[in-house]
């Protein structure tokens, strides 16, 4: 068994990390929310499968808003510096709705669904 625990993790690894980008977009379809809650949102949503370093996160959100899929403004940090809370940009939700469309509603086919 040790073999295939070996394998399986190395497979859900390598999902996990393409999984990242659409679970933060839809971590932020659900509501505005800073990184803290973004993960917090992710750990609760995915029962812990999905998870996000602190460094990773942040760096995913910069490069969500340098290519314009989310926006930011500021709110007073409870315990220093204000935070950055994060939107989905209409473009990020046309986005997000597209590869919905095209890459999840597979599994909505009475066929597909038997099978998992």
């Amino acid at each position: 068994m040790e073999y295939e625990d070996k394998l399986l993790q190395g497979w859900e690894e390598i999902y996990k990390r393409g999984q990242l980008t659409l679970w933060v977009l839809l971590a932020l379809r659900h509501g505005s929310k800073n990184m803290d809650e973004v993960r917090a949102w992710l750990d609760q949503s995915t029962d812990g499968a999905i998870t996000a370093e602190e460094r990773s996160l942040y760096r995913v959100l910069q490069r969500f808003h340098t290519i314009e899929l989310v926006t930011f403004t500021h709110r007073s940090g409870k315990r220093g510096p204000n935070q950055k809370v994060y939107q989905l940009s209409p473009l990020g939700e046309r986005l997000l709705q597209r590869f919905i469309e095209r890459n999840l509603k597979v599994f909505d086919k009475p066929d597909i669904r038997k099978l998992l």
